[in-house]
């Protein structure tokens, strides 16, 4: 039998973190696309596919959470295969190029996060290794200049308990770097918030970030 004060103190507790959890709102753009986690659950992706041309886009959305929580960050720049590069076989062949920036508010309206050098990331995969690879006539994923490196995914990376101290802080990059676009002057970004990407907008195609709001 459960006793009445066990039960009134764990209803307590039950409505204590239920009060807890707050509404936040979100911004971000993405080149070319995002999803975003809180506590290892999606709240957000981008609404326009990976595979679409030129899909650069900004998206706004809100989520509720209860602190201290971290947010997961998953940012891809589109490819048509492991080599790396889009337009492969037409005249347009090329190595593309990411960059993401976002910002959160808590219901008052005071940014809490920005997209930053604070938070720390992990290239899950990096193509071409050499850039000449932009230039072959028949590029091949994995042969001459056209090695990749693939990063499976860890687990529970975007959690709590997850032991990110091997990551490496963000790269922030300018915006003449990246040339946002495309819903990118819809937001009134913070003035912290900036741009990142993992070090090489070129080459580094997905990256995972993480930050832990405390």
């Amino acid at each position: 039998m459960i006793k009445y004060s066990t039960l009134v103190t764990s209803t307590f507790f039950l409505l204590l973190q239920t009060a807890s959890a707050e509404t936040y709102t979100a911004d971000v753009w993405a080149d070319n696309w995002f999803s975003l986690s809180v506590d290892g659950a999606l709240v957000a992706e981008d609404s326009v596919s990976i595979t679409t041309e030129r899909s650069f886009n900004a998206e706004s959305f809100s989520f509720t959470a209860q602190r201290p929580f971290v947010l997961g960050l998953i940012a891809k720049d589109f490819k048509e295969n492991d080599t790396g590069l889009e337009y492969i076989g037409s005249q347009k062949q090329q190595m593309g190029d990411g960059g993401v920036i976002l910002q959160i508010k808590d219901p008052s309206g005071e940014t809490i996060a920005v997209s930053n050098e604070g938070w720390v990331c992990l290239v899950a995969h990096r193509a071409p290794l050499d850039k000449s690879c932009a230039e072959e006539p028949n590029p091949v994923a994995g042969q001459g200049y056209c090695g990749f490196e693939l990063t499976e995914e860890p687990d529970n990376w975007d959690t709590a308990s997850f032991d990110a101290s091997e990551w490496l802080p963000a790269t922030e990059h300018s915006e003449s770097s990246v040339s946002p676009k495309d819903g990118y002057d819809r937001i009134s970004w913070d003035s912290d918030a900036k741009l990142i990407w993992g070090s090489d907008l070129e080459t580094d195609n997905t990256v995972l970030c993480r930050l832990v709001i405390k």
